[in-house]
């Protein structure tokens, strides 16, 4: 298995994109602006889609990867979610306001979106691959996901502040091989990562430190995901000197993992 980082930026402009991780060639891991980079085979490769939350900068190219590929596929694009996150793109996304209702589209039958309800600790299997929803504790609802290939896995934060029930989660993988995890914000802008609910350096020393690494025998690097473009180099100095029991790097935009 592995894992191609579409984007996991913090905002847009020049090379930044923001959220969405393809495993394999088949599976994405929300669908923000990095999903634009791929070619249209790969656009039509894609047949399961975990949304992690409903923020625009996860799911901007949600609506535009189902417009490209309906007519193009004989079956449906499914789309993971929490139940708050799959009443939310039905409201709000795909509502015939702002975009075509594509789980009636081309009819009710056998629509071009299905959604697929995911629920705290209940995995889903797709040929060996095991996705489990974690929590996380963002301003939506929201939760993380860990996702096994049997050999190794890799657990992604998506977007979260302090959340001591994550780590608990976390502690109980045995073949957890990379950590991605959200810092948003630089400790200036403490009170803002606090307000959002997303995470700065001195917070995210902090959560790491609820890592039980006697536990963790294969994880040898976190990777930091979300950084605020133009702030990325601040951010990461502020870590390296708030946090060192594990190395910490940057996650990169096309970056590859294997697994």
């Amino acid at each position: 298995m592995q894992i191609k980082i579409l984007g996991c930026s913090g905002g847009i402009g020049g090379d930044f994109r923001t959220t969405s991780m393809l495993v394999d060639h088949d599976i994405l891991i929300d669908a923000g602006t990095g999903v634009g980079d791929l070619e249209m085979d790969e656009l039509l490769a894609v047949d399961h889609i975990f949304i992690t939350h409903s923020h625009l900068d996860h799911i901007a190219c949600l609506p535009l990867l189902l417009d490209t590929v309906i007519g193009f596929r004989e079956k449906p694009v499914t789309v993971y979610a929490t139940k708050e996150t799959l009443e939310t793109l039905r409201t709000h996304i795909f509502n015939w306001k702002v975009w075509p209702d594509f789980n009636c589209i081309p009819d009710a039958v056998q629509p071009i979106l299905r959604y697929n309800e995911v629920k705290l600790g209940e995995f889903v299997e797709l040929n060996g691959r095991k996705i489990t929803p974690l929590p996380a504790n963002h301003v939506v609802p929201a939760v993380g996901y860990h996702v096994d290939s049997g050999k190794n896995s890799f657990v992604f934060t998506g977007d979260t502040t302090v959340c001591d029930a994550l780590w608990v989660e976390v502690n109980k993988i045995t073949n957890l091989k990379f950590l991605i995890i959200e810092t948003a914000f630089s400790n200036s802008e403490f009170e803002l990562a606090k307000l959002s609910k997303h995470l700065c350096p001195s917070m995210l020393a902090t959560e790491l430190g609820k890592l039980d690494l006697s536990k963790l025998p294969d994880l040898t690097n976190v990777l930091v995901t979300h950084l605020k473009p133009c702030e990325g180099e601040v951010i990461m100095q502020e870590i390296a000197e708030n946090y060192s029991t594990l190395p910490l790097l940057a996650l990169k935009r096309q970056q590859v993992l294997k697994l």
